[in-house]
């Protein structure tokens, strides 16, 4: 039998319980397997350990501090219900930290599935490309997963856990589904397009210059009431458009073909624009973008796909004031000069000249003749070729399903051998580091990666 008072000595024996579970919580570096080429950056790697690491020391520390008190003589006169009371807090912040292990359990767990792990990888390298404005901020590090659902998902980083404490990774969720062709880049890069925007301060930027446009009224009012609503998925999907082009656009129309109901659905909460007019504004960001024809077609194609005829009157004015309010707010879009950006324009930051149909076309052209260009392409690039070609209707989805499963693979291999050359570096001595350098290459250029 226990020596001290019955309650005392249950929440006691339940502490312990608490510190030997937490003894259990061992590094991901310990616990996960999965090949070279799937295991996340350093980078994210390190800075995830070293969270966690501060969170269970900082718990075994709360443990302990308990402990000692209800051994000690306060604890020992502290009524039942206080003595209970503490623990529960304790045991609150316990399940915290566990939950937040599993956060990050659930993501990298993934890297050890045959194929799904190395193509997560080499998404980590797209989103990281499609984020880089290394001029502007310095990008967190950000890991991918996979997981059932309509649509994608973003937990930014330096945003609040569950439980407190500030997010080290920006975890991006997509959707098994969209593991098809190029049409993945879209949702990926609109859920970067979020941590981009938050980097830039882009909301709290543009929301002024909104709410300004309001107080003006008129018959504009309302549009700007809902564009100023909608801003946050609107600069997502702006940044999906500068990055990928007409990736982004078809992508989108693939995310919300839905039912017709769906489609014309208007949602005073719903911070995602209204489906019809969210595919129309993504192309009339394209066309301010990257000016060229394929933007009206697509827009009329989605409007054969959806005609307004048939809908509510009221419904039909809100689409026709939004559309005739586009432009505007487009143009407004384009050339907003952020603080951040010192000065410079978003089409200016996001290098929108590389990424003109016409040159993509070409570059589509010289890869063909010459696959391996391709691969010395930035991420975001060569998914921005791929997506005009298919549109171009010069790659068929089959041979892009293949092209796009042998880059992922190969910017995860790449990405792995960087890494390690880099630590070898340090390892090596001055004159031997040249020949290292190019054993590496020479493992790129003679792998088993090949576009078909």
């Amino acid at each position: 039998m226990p020596t001290m008072p019955l309650p005392l000595w249950m929440v006691s024996q339940e502490t312990r319980a608490l510190l030997t579970r937490l003894g259990r919580v061992k590094p991901f570096a310990l616990v996960e397997s999965m090949v070279p080429a799937a295991a996340l950056s350093p980078a994210a790697q390190t800075a995830i350990e070293i969270y966690l690491a501060q969170g269970r020391r900082e718990l075994r520390q709360m443990i302990y501090l308990f402990l000692n008190w209800l051994q000690g003589p306060e604890g020992r006169r502290a009524p039942a219900h206080v003595i209970q009371r503490r623990f529960t807090f304790l045991r609150l912040r316990f399940n915290t930290t566990l939950s937040q292990f599993d956060i990050f359990a659930d993501v990298i767990t993934q890297r050890s599935e045959h194929e799904t792990g190395v193509w997560l990888s080499g998404l980590d390298a797209v989103a990281a490309d499609a984020l880089a404005l290394p001029d502007y901020y310095e990008a967190p590090p950000v890991i991918c997963y996979l997981d059932r659902g309509h649509g994608a998902a973003i937990r930014r980083a330096r945003t609040r856990l569950p439980g407190g404490g500030e997010n080290p990774v920006a975890i991006i969720r997509v959707p098994r589904e969209r593991m098809v062709g190029s049409g993945i880049a879209s949702s990926l890069i609109h859920e970067v397009g979020h941590q981009g925007s938050a980097l830039l301060d882009l909301v709290e930027s543009l929301r002024p210059v909104l709410q300004g446009m309001q107080r003006v009224g008129g018959k504009d009012r309302l549009a700007w009431v809902m564009w100023e609503r909608w801003l946050s998925e609107i600069l997502a999907d702006f940044w999906a458009v500068a990055r990928v082009g007409i990736s982004a656009t078809v992508g989108l129309m693939g995310v919300v073909s839905l039912p017709r109901a769906f489609v014309f659905r208007v949602s005073l909460d719903d911070p995602h624009p209204i489906p019809w007019i969210r595919v129309k504004l993504s192309c009339a960001m394209g066309h301010a973008l990257f000016p060229h024809p394929q933007w009206p077609r697509l827009a009329a194609v989605w409007e054969s796909f959806y005609p307004t005829a048939g809908l509510n009157e009221e419904t039909r004015a809100l689409l026709a004031t939004l559309e005739t309010n586009m432009p505007g707010f487009v143009s407004l879009l384009v050339n907003h000069r952020p603080k951040l950006l010192r000065g410079q324009s978003l089409i200016e930051v996001l290098a929108v000249d590389e990424r003109r149909p016409n040159r993509l076309a070409a570059h589509f052209d010289t890869w063909r003749s010459n696959p391996d260009l391709m691969r010395s392409a930035s991420p975001s690039i060569v998914f921005a070729v791929i997506g005009q070609a298919k549109a171009n209707g010069k790659l068929s989805p089959e041979t892009e399903g293949r092209i796009v499963g042998d880059l992922l693979t190969y910017w995860a291999l790449r990405r792995s051998l960087d890494t390690s050359e880099s630590c070898a570096k340090q390892e090596l001595k001055p004159h031997q580091r040249g020949r290292q350098g190019a054993g590496v290459v020479s493992v790129f250029n003679n792998g088993n990666i090949r576009n078909k």
